[in-house]
Parts: C-alpha cells; sequence; structure tokens
C-alpha cells in the first residue's frame, strides 16, 4: 500500500517535472529558435505566448526582438588631405532573421564581432576618401574658417564642401547595409553616426594655439571697429556742441545789439527832452559812472577844471 502510494508520487513527480521543462514562454521583446541536439527545428517563434517542446531534447534559443546597440572603438583614421582623427561611432541594429541568425552567428556576441570588422572598415574607407573639413561639417552651405580645415591658409573656393558629415554617415550606412546583406547574417543595421571626431594629441596644441590667435584677430578687429566708432561718436559731439554753442553766441550777440540799439535809442530820446532832462540824465550817468570807477581803496588826482570832477565840487553842476 505504502509503496504504491510512494510509486504514485515518484511518477507525478517525473510527470511535472517534464512539463515545467517541456514548456516555455517567450514574452514580448523575445523571439526563440528551438534547436535539438544542435540543429534548428521548425520556424522560428516571433510571437508572445505560451509553448512546448521536447524536454531533454530541444533547446529554447532566445534572441532579442528590439533594436540592439553597437559601440564602435575610437580609431586614429586618415582624411583624404592625409590629417590623422580619432573617430568614434556607434550604430543601432536587430535581428531581422532569428533562424538565420542562429546558424551564421550563433548568438549576440559574434554579430557584435562581425559589425566591428564591417562598420570599421566602411568607416575607413569612408573617412579616407573625404578631407577632414567634410568629415566635419555638416552643412554644405556655410564657409568653414581656418580653425576647421585645420591649415594657416584658407582659400575659400577649396574651403567650400561638396558632402558634408551626415551624407558620410548615410554612405557608410548604405555600404555596410549592402555587405551584411551580400553576407546573409540575417541582421538589418538601422542607424550609424559619428559619436565624436576628435584631433590626435600630437596636432591639438596647434589648433588650440590657432584657434586663440584666431579669437584674438576677432577680438582685436572688433575693439578697433569700436574705438573707430567712439571716436566717430565723439568727433560728432563736438561738431554739434560747437554748433549749438556757435548758435548761441549769434542769438545772444542779436539780443546784445537789440538791447544796445534800444538803449541808444532811450538816450537819443533822454537827449532830446528839455535841458532839465538832459541835466539830470546827465547826472545819473556820471553817478553811474562815479560807481563804477572809486572804490574805498583808489586814490585819483584830478583837476579841478575836469568834467569828471563837476558834480563832486559841485553837485548841481552848474
Amino acid at each position: 500500500m505504502k509503496t504504491g502510494c510512494v510509486m504514485a508520487l515518484v511518477v507525478a513527480g517525473l510527470l511535472g517535472l517534464i512539463l515545467y521543462s517541456s514548456a516555455f514562454v517567450v514574452s514580448e521583446p523575445e523571439q526563440v529558435v528551438i534547436t535539438q541536439f544542435g540543429k534548428t527545428v521548425g520556424d522560428p517563434i516571433t510571437s508572445p505566448g505560451l509553448y512546448f517542446k521536447i524536454p531533454l531534447v530541444q533547446t529554447a534559443n532566445r534572441f532579442d526582438k528590439r533594436f540592439l546597440e553597437w559601440d564602435g572603438d575610437p580609431n586614429q583614421v586618415p582624411t583624404k588631405d592625409k590629417r590623422f582623427i580619432w573617430v568614434d561611432t556607434y550604430a543601432r541594429w536587430r535581428i531581422k532573421d532569428p533562424l538565420t541568425f542562429f546558424q551564421r552567428l550563433r548568438d549576440e556576441r559574434g554579430a557584435q564581432s562581425r559589425l566591428d570588422d564591417i562598420l570599421d572598415g566602411e568607416t575607413r574607407n569612408a573617412v579616407a576618401m573625404h578631407d577632414l573639413v567634410e568629415v566635419i561639417r555638416c552643412s554644405t552651405t556655410r564657409v568653414p574658417t581656418v580653425n576647421e580645415v585645420g591649415s594657416d591658409e584658407l582659400d575659400v573656393e577649396f574651403a567650400k564642401i561638396t558632402t558634408g558629415r551626415a551624407k558620410i554617415e548615410s554612405q557608410i550606412l548604405i555600404a555596410a547595409k549592402k555587405r551584411m546583406e551580400q553576407a546573409g547574417y540575417g541582421i538589418e543595421l538601422l542607424d550609424f553616426r559619428f559619436k565624436r571626431i576628435n584631433y590626435v594629441r600630437e596636432v591639438q596644441r596647434k589648433i588650440y594655439e590657432r584657434m586663440i590667435s584666431e579669437r584674438k584677430r576677432i577680438a582685436d578687429k572688433y575693439r578697433s571697429e569700436g574705438q573707430g566708432e567712439a571716436s566717430k561718436i565723439l568727433g560728432e559731439k563736438e561738431r554739434k556742441l560747437k554748433e549749438i554753442q556757435s548758435d548761441a553766441y549769434r542769438q545772444a550777440q542779436e539780443i546784445r545789439g537789440k538791447a544796445d540799439a534800444e538803449a541808444i535809442a532811450i538816450y537819443a530820446s533822454a537827449y532830446d527832452q528839455s535841458d532839465e532832462s538832459r541835466k539830470f540824465y546827465k547826472f545819473l550817468k556820471t553817478m553811474e559812472t562815479y560807481e563804477k570807477v572809486f572804490s574805498g581803496k583808489d586814490t585819483i588826482i584830478l583837476s579841478t577844471d575836469g568834467e569828471f570832477l563837476k558834480y563832486l565840487d559841485n553837485p548841481t553842476g552848474r
């Protein structure tokens, strides 16, 4: 009785273990290739859900269905104009045909190795076919400066770019895709970009010195232009100031002239009055003259016959 129960439990456990090892779940971002003794069996499983396989005989090989990253190693690459630069790149790819991918590359490590060979090679070829300015610049409309070209003498006609970095990236992507399709790896290259482009250490210092010199030249140019504008503004200010002063002097002279004319008219009118009025006017003007001429510290010697002493000697003026 007891032996039968034990056997039943053993059989149930074995059945449960077999059922557990035969069932597997495929999640949303996964795709599975079933192999039996190392050989592929059936079509790849790309839809999520619960699936079964022969336990202990078949194996579920899982692969990522999402976009995968390839990060290249920085390499020293020569350009067409014989300038060595460090080029760091990256790309995005995915497993398009998991069955072919498993048969040709086995896993992602093998795919990364093939991508290294293809993308690094195409990058070197593309960079070597273009000048440095073409690899650095994206826009084909802007004329690069001396710093971007890396030359002390900049010829505008030769410095203009015709391709640009974006087109070079596109050329590398197209060439790498073609090679992968020919090789039949079961993967699809989605995108390729330059992550970083830099000068090698031997020329970085010279480039930085040239950049500093160029910025100083531009700063000196702006300072010179500013000083010229300042001198122009100051000159204009002086001209306007002299113009205002001249106009003010003219107006003052006109006012003085009018005042003098009115005073002369008043003087003439006063002289045309009676003898008493003329004498009184003459007396007032003499008093004004005394006030201006004499002070407490002055000593003046005058003749008794002088006109100037008349009102001092005889207040009536007679």
